[in-house]
């Protein structure tokens, strides 16, 4: 008999984000990302570098003010997969390992995401503001 807690949705898919983390190149933070629409995933998106270009854990970081600007957001990563496999970003739900900086809160909320599930805040936590101005969800929640 399983006696393991079914976990809801949006833990399912943090779950996931996390395991899509694993994935990631830069050593510096490993995020994930799941991109869902109607409780399916359409893309899933981890921070590296882009199509072609060296990752961190073999040719280093680029730093430029405390930041590694050589990799692409999970975030990102995430929407754009969505983009060049055709799937509509339109009321998705994004949930990541941490919560997205401010230019991909400008990407998501472009890309008419509504609602956006985080483990845990993550360097700006003025996204929420973003967030709230716009009238797109933003959910932290901590790991189970």
């Amino acid at each position: 008999m399983n006696t393991a807690k079914r976990p809801d949705i949006d833990q399912y898919f943090l779950d996931i984000a996390q395991v899509v983390a694993k994935r990631a190149t830069c050593d510096r933070a490993h995020i994930g990302a799941v991109l869902v629409k109607n409780k399916y995933i359409i893309s899933t998106g981890y921070n590296g570098a882009p199509r072609g270009l060296g990752h961190c854990d073999e040719v280093g970081h680029q730093m430029e003010n405390d930041h590694c600007v050589r990799t692409t957001h999970a975030e990102q990563n995430a929407i754009i997969q969505a983009a060049v496999h055709g799937s509509s970003t339109e009321g998705c739900t994004l949930y990541s390992t941490h919560s997205p900086c401010k230019i991909c809160t400008k990407i998501i909320l472009n890309a008419g995401i509504q609602r956006v599930v985080s483990l845990q805040l993550y360097r700006d936590d003025s996204v929420q503001a973003m967030f709230k101005e716009a009238g797109v969800e933003f959910v932290t929640v901590a790991s189970a």
